[in-house]
């Protein structure tokens, strides 16, 4: 399962990283790190890291694919 983020529309509030900390990480302050592969068993917390998302950044799954284009 892959995971994209839109780097232009975060806003570092990092939900994300205190929900699925496997995947996202911050680099400083404000900068997101994130690994575009879900590791196995890591899927519901990236879903809810999505969701959780103020700005709605995160694309999971086939959402993921069509954002990467």
């Amino acid at each position: 399962m892959n995971v994209v983020v839109d780097l232009n529309r975060c806003q570092g509030y990092a939900q994300c990283a205190f929900l699925a900390p496997e995947v996202f990480m911050l680099h400083g302050e404000e900068s997101l790190l994130y690994h575009p592969v879900v590791p196995d068993g890591q899927l519901e917390r990236v879903r809810r890291a999505a969701a959780a998302c103020p700005v709605q950044a995160i694309l999971v799954g086939e959402e993921a694919g069509a954002g990467a284009r």
